[in-house]
């Protein structure tokens, strides 16, 4: 059973692993600007450039679903 499953399992894992990895890189980031006194307008830009690299991620894995869903392979 766990052969049938085995690439659905490593993609769920993969995706969760990049999520905690976004997860542990807002938390250093957060650190880093809080201890240096960084003012709100870097703070904003630090944070919007990290979710732009999520955003990155997620829009990667939906066009993946939807090309594979359409029958496109890649």
């Amino acid at each position: 059973m766990l052969n049938e499953y085995y690439e659905q399992i490593e993609a769920i894992i993969l995706n969760l692993a990049l999520a905690g990895l976004f997860v542990l890189m807002g938390f250093a980031i957060h650190d880093v600007l809080k201890k240096n006194d960084v003012p709100m307008f870097g703070r904003a830009i630090a944070y919007l450039v990290l979710f732009l690299g999520a955003a990155g991620f997620i829009a990667k894995g939906l066009i993946q679903v939807f090309w594979q869903s359409s029958g496109v392979t890649g």
